[in-house]
C-alpha cells in the first residue's frame, strides 16, 4: 500500500460492527487536523450509531450531512457523506486523487465482502478502489471470539497491503474513561495515517512508579 503521509483525503466507513464511537471520534479528529473527510454510513452502520451514540441520522443524505456538519462546525468545509448507493461519487473511481481509507468499525460482512473484491455498494467499491490503487487501507474490526472464516479473510488482506488494526485499546497509559480507551485506538489508526496528535502519549518504555501504583491501587483484586 501507498504512504499516507502526503494524503490530505481520508474516506472514513462506518458499519454494522459494535464500536460507533470508534467511528465518531476519527472523523472528530481527522477534522481537527484539517484533513478533508468523505464519510460513508451502511444501513446497519447508522442503526449502530443510534444504538452506541443515540445519533439518528434520517435517510435523506442532505439533511444527515448537515446534522453531522453541526456536529463537527469547525470542519462544515472539510466534510462531505456520500450515500452507500452513490455511485456517482469520486470515491467509486481510481481516478480521482489518491486517498487513504479507514473502516471503523468494520463489521465482520464487510470484511468478507471487501476481501473477495464484491463492489455492490460504495463503501465496498471504495475499498476496492483503495485496494486496486494500492492506496492505504486500514480495517477496524471489533468482533470475539474469531472464527476461521474471519482469520482466513484478515489474512488475505493483509497479504495484499491492508492494515488490520483490531478495536483492542490498551491499557499501559493506565486509562481513567471509556473516552480514554476510544482515544487509544484512534491514535493508533492516526499514526498509521501519518497524521500528529496528543490523543496517547508514545510508548517511553515503561510507566512511571506513581503511575504504576496508583493502577494497582485502582485495579485491586483485578490486577493480583
Amino acid at each position: 500500500m501507498a504512504d499516507a503521509t502526503n494524503t490530505t483525503a481520508v474516506t472514513v466507513a462506518i458499519t454494522g460492527a459494535s464500536g460507533a464511537p470508534y467511528g465518531l471520534r476519527l472523523v472528530e479528529m481527522l477534522l481537527a487536523a484539517g484533513r478533508r473527510v468523505d464519510l460513508v454510513i451502511s444501513r446497519a452502520g447508522r442503526l449502530v450509531l443510534e444504538q452506541e451514540c443515540h445519533l439518528m441520522l434520517p435517510d435523506s443524505v442532505p439533511d444527515a450531512n448537515r446534522i453531522l456538519k453541526e456536529m463537527w462546525p469547525h470542519g462544515t468545509e472539510l466534510l462531505n457523506l456520500y450515500g452507500n448507493n452513490d455511485w456517482n461519487s469520486p470515491l467509486a473511481s481510481g481516478s480521482a486523487r489518491g486517498r487513504a481509507m479507514v473502516i471503523c468499525p468494520c463489521s465482520m460482512g464487510t470484511l468478507a465482502a471487501v476481501a473477495n473484491g464484491m463492489s455492490d455498494n460504495l463503501l465496498e467499491r471504495a475499498a476496492d478502489v483503495a485496494i486496486k490503487e494500492k492506496w492505504p487501507l486500514i480495517l477496524v474490526p471489533r468482533e470475539a471470539p474469531l472464527s476461521v472464516i474471519h482469520l482466513s479473510n484478515m489474512l488475505r488482506l493483509a497479504q495484499l497491503g491492508v492494515t488490520i488494526l483490531p478495536a483492542a485499546p490498551g491499557f499501559y497509559h493506565c486509562p481513567a474513561s471509556v473516552n480514554e480507551l476510544i482515544d487509544f485506538v484512534v491514535a493508533r489508526i492516526l499514526d498509521h495515517l501519518a497524521i500528529g496528535h496528543t490523543l496517547v502519549p508514545p510508548w517511553s518504555g515503561g510507566l512511571a512508579g506513581g503511575m504504576m501504583k496508583e493502577s494497582h491501587q485502582t485495579m485491586g483484586s483485578y490486577g493480583a
